[in-house]
C-alpha cells in the first residue's frame, strides 16, 4: 500500500467520523482555534444584498456602510455572492445558495472590483467582511459537475440527483442543488483552494458557512489552517447541536434554542424560567472561548417564518435587548433598523424599504451599551452569568453579568402584562439606569415593569 492510499483511506475514516450526525454531550469545549481580538466584543450584520436596494448591486449597497458603522456595526456578513445556478433554477431569481463559480461574483451583484471596494471600504471604516459560503451542495451547472462527476453523491443506480436533507426529523429535496462527495479527498482540495482565493484575493476577514454540520469536520478543520496561516478570520457555523465544530474550526455557532424560545413568548410557550435555563447552559457550553449568535431573525426566519413582528409581536425591543445583553454574538439582519415588518421573498425581488428607520436609535443604543461594559462582550470574554431571583419568576428575567468592576444587571418583563415584584435578595451599591440615567438602588423596593417592558443597570 502506497503513501497516497494511506493517506486517502485515512481521510475517509476522518470524513465518515466527522459526518456522523449527532449531538455532542453537554459539556464545555476548550477551542483550539483563536477568536480575533476584533470580534471579541462584535456586533454582526447580515447583508441581504438582493433586497437591500432598488439595483441590488454591491455598488448600490456601499454608501450604506458609513450609516452601519455609525449605528455600531463590527461585521458584515454577505449572503453569497456568487453566480447562481440556471438549470433547475427555483423561480425567476433563484437561491442564493445554489453556486454555479465558487470563484465568481453573481453578475446581478457586481463584478469582483465592487466586491474589493466594498471590503476595502468597510475596512476603511473599521469593519469586518465575512462572506456566506456553502461547502454541501452546488448548483446543477456548476462546472464540476461535468468536470469533475466523481464529486459528487450518487443514488442507487449511480446518478447524481438532487440533495435529499434529512436531519433526523424532517426530510426535504433541495431540488435547485447536488450534493458533494466528501469521501473523495479532491473534493477538500478544491473547496479549500476556492475559500483561500477570497482571503487572499478579496481580503475578506471569514466565513459564514451554511450548513456547516452536513460537511464533515475534517473538511472543516484542515480549511481553518489553510486560511489561518494567510491571515486571522472568524469563522461561523450554521449549526448549534454538532459542537465539536468548534473545536477546531469555528468560533461562533447559532443560537436557534433561543429563537425557538423568543418564538414561543406570545403563545405562552415559553416563560421566564425557561430564558434561565437557557442562559445558564449556554454560559457553561461557551465557557471557554466560542460564542452563540444570538438573533431574533435572519434570512431564513423572516423568508419562511415571517418577519419578527408576526412572531413576537409587541415583545420585538425585549426579545433584541436580550440579544444583546445576554452571553452571545448579537445579529442584526438587513432591514431590522428599519422595522422590517414583511416577508422577504427568497427567489425573487423584494426590496427593503428605508424611509423610516423606525429602530435604528433602538439598535444604536444596544451597541453602545454593549461597547461602553466590558462585562457584555461576547461569551466567556464578557462577564459571567449570574441569575436573579424575582418574586415572578414565570414573567420577569433577571440576571447579572460581571467583568471586574463592571456589573450590567438586565431585568426584562417577559409577558404581556405589567407586573410588580421585588428582587429576592438585594444588589449592592448605586447603579445607573443605562436608558434614564437615573441612578438608584436595587434593594427591597418594588419594581414595575409594563408588559414587555425591561430595564438595564450599570455600575
Amino acid at each position: 500500500m502506497n503513501t497516497r492510499q494511506l493517506i486517502t483511506i485515512s481521510l475517509l475514516v476522518a470524513t465518515f467520523l466527522g459526518a456522523c450526525r449527532h449531538k455532542t454531550p453537554d459539556t464545555p469545549l476548550i477551542p483550539k482555534v483563536a477568536t480575533p481580538d476584533w470580534a471579541r466584543n462584535s456586533v454582526i450584520y447580515e447583508v441581504n444584498l438582493r433586497q437591500y436596494t432598488p439595483q441590488g448591486t454591491l455598488a448600490a449597497f456601499e454608501p450604506h456602510l458609513p450609516r452601519l458603522r455609525n449605528m455600531g456595526v463590527d461585521i458584515l456578513w454577505l449572503m453569497p455572492v456568487h453566480p447562481i445556478g440556471i438549470e433547475n433554477r427555483k423561480e425567476g431569481l433563484g437561491s442564493y445558495y445554489s453556486v454555479k463559480d465558487y470563484k465568481g461574483v453573481n453578475p446581478e451583484l457586481g463584478t469582483l472590483d465592487d466586491l474589493k471596494r466594498v471590503v476595502n471600504r468597510a475596512h476603511d471604516l473599521g469593519m469586518k467582511v465575512i462572506l456566506d459560503w456553502v461547502a454541501n451542495h452546488t448548483a446543477w451547472d456548476n462546472p464540476w459537475v461535468v468536470e469533475h462527476p466523481q464529486w459528487y453523491l450518487k443514488n442507487s443506480q449511480g446518478n447524481i440527483e438532487a440533495y435529499v436533507f434529512d436531519n433526523g426529523t424532517t426530510i426535504d429535496h433541495w431540488t435547485d442543488v447536488v450534493g458533494l462527495d466528501y469521501t473523495q479527498p479532491a473534493v477538500h482540495r478544491a473547496m479549500t483552494d476556492a475559500m483561500l482565493f477570497w482571503v487572499k484575493e478579496a481580503n475578506v476577514d471569514g466565513f459564514r458557512c451554511d450548513v456547516a454540520g452536513l460537511v464533515p469536520a475534517s473538511f472543516w478543520n484542515h480549511a481553518r489552517r489553510e486560511l489561518q496561516a494567510v491571515k486571522p478570520i472568524f469563522m461561523l457555523a450554521e449549526n448549534e447541536d454538532q459542537r465539536f465544530l468548534l473545536d477546531s474550526a469555528f468560533n461562533a455557532n447559532y443560537a436557534w434554542s433561543l429563537k425557538d424560545l423568543f418564538n414561543g413568548l406570545t403563545n405562552g410557550k415559553s416563560t421566564a424560567t425557561a430564558f434561565e435555563r437557557w442562559l445558564l447552559k449556554t454560559d457553561s457550553l461557551h465557557a471557554t472561548g466560542s460564542m452563540p449568535m444570538l438573533f431574533t431573525t435572519n434570512h431564513d426566519e423572516n423568508s419562511w417564518h415571517g418577519s419578527e413582528y408576526e412572531r413576537l409581536g409587541d415583545a420585538v425591543k425585549a426579545a433584541t435587548l436580550l440579544t444583546f445583553t445576554a452571553p452571545g454574538l448579537p445579529l442584526i439582519y438587513s432591514g431590522q433598523e428599519a422595522g422590517l415588518s414583511k416577508r422577504l421573498r427568497f427567489f425573487e425581488k423584494d426590496t427593503i424599504h428605508w424611509d423610516n428607520l423606525a429602530m435604528a436609535d433602538f439598535f444604536k443604543q444596544l451597541t453602545r451599551l454593549k461597547k461602553e461594559n466590558p462585562a457584555l462582550a461576547n461569551a466567556a470574554f464578557g462577564g459571567k452569568t449570574t441569575l436573579v431571583a424575582t418574586s415572578h419568576p414565570e414573567a420577569i428575567l433577571a440576571f447579572t453579568r460581571q467583568k471586574g468592576t463592571n456589573t450590567v444587571v438586565s431585568i426584562i418583563n417577559l409577558s404581556d402584562k405589567a407586573v410588580q415584584f421585588k428582587l429576592q435578595h438585594p444588589l449592592k451599591g448605586e447603579f445607573e439606569e443605562y436608558f434614564s440615567g437615573q441612578t438608584c438602588r436595587l434593594g427591597n423596593d418594588a419594581i414595575t415593569l409594563p408588559a414587555w417592558g425591561y430595564h438595564v443597570y450599570r455600575r
